[in-house]
């Protein structure tokens, strides 16, 4: 099994395919072993990705300590080190692009490209949804906000006109959420990771950034709203900014997604 020593950390990490190398930060809740990962996406065929599961998720180490998003960026560059990647690009996707702009930040040097999707600086750039307020409700009621967050278009008023459709994406979305429910610390692992997220603050270091970024996320998203996407590119010079026909998983639900980002990795991204 694929572990490494990471800081205080027994980390899981995973190190597939051919081309550039480039770091993939995953979201709230993120666990290597939920279909589709990262590597199961299209965009995997095409270059050599890292991906790991953050302290606290999945079968990365679980400590009961408080933690920051400074925490989660030292995270990631303990492991580049561990792996002997001294350079790459990057990619953050919702939570973890809010690690992906501290990375950013404090270690521009090892950024090559950075893609920062569905995500917020929160802010006076805005943040994203409190999923903290949402922690303690039952497992079938957090799905159901989680189903309607991820894509503002699925109301009351669209599930009573596709019952069937609304109950294959809650069953979906229950099954994952059952991925290592039972396992020890989960969830004080997932309650330590909504607390840094709500903490989230970089919209004032953002002007910072100088390598190339490309800003990401979905037209009908109610976790990271588009008004808080263009918040952030607004604020990081020469940054791009591009809003596609999906919610929070716009990448699945639009095929564009992923080609406009695989084009602006490699460099080759036209308006």
């Amino acid at each position: 099994m694929p572990f490494i020593n990471v800081r205080d950390l027994k980390m899981y990490y995973e190190i597939r395919g051919k081309g550039p190398r480039l770091l993939v930060i995953s979201g709230t809740g993120g666990d290597l072993r939920r279909f589709p990962s990262i590597f199961e996406m299209p965009i995997a065929q095409h270059f050599e990705i890292l991906a790991y599961d953050q302290r606290g998720l999945g079968q990365t180490s679980k400590p009961d300590i408080p933690c920051t998003m400074v925490d989660y960026a030292e995270d990631a560059n303990a492991l580049l080190d561990a792996v002997g990647w001294d350079c790459c690009l990057v990619m953050g996707i919702s939570f973890g692009g809010m690690v992906a702009q501290e990375f950013a930040l404090r270690y521009p040097h090892r950024v090559e490209r950075l893609v920062l999707a569905c995500t917020s600086s929160g802010g006076a750039g805005g943040s994203s949804y409190p999923l903290h307020e949402l922690a303690d409700l039952p497992v079938e009621d957090y799905a159901r906000h989680i189903l309607q967050l991820r894509d503002i278009r699925r109301h009351g008023i669209w599930r009573a006109a596709d019952p069937v459709q609304f109950q294959a994406m809650f069953d979906e979305v229950l099954t994952s959420l059952q991925v290592g429910v039972d396992e020890p610390g989960r969830q004080i692992g997932f309650r330590r990771q909504l607390e840094a997220r709500a903490r989230h603050d970089t919209y004032d270091s953002l002007k910072k950034l100088q390598m190339p970024v490309y800003i990401c996320g979905g037209l009908y998203d109610g976790i990271a709203k588009p008004s808080n996407l263009r918040a952030m590119q607004e604020q990081i010079p020469g940054s791009r900014l591009d809003l596609y026909e999906g919610g929070h998983l716009f990448y699945v639900q639009d095929p564009r997604a992923f080609e406009r980002i695989g084009a602006f990795l490699n460099g080759d991204l036209k308006d």
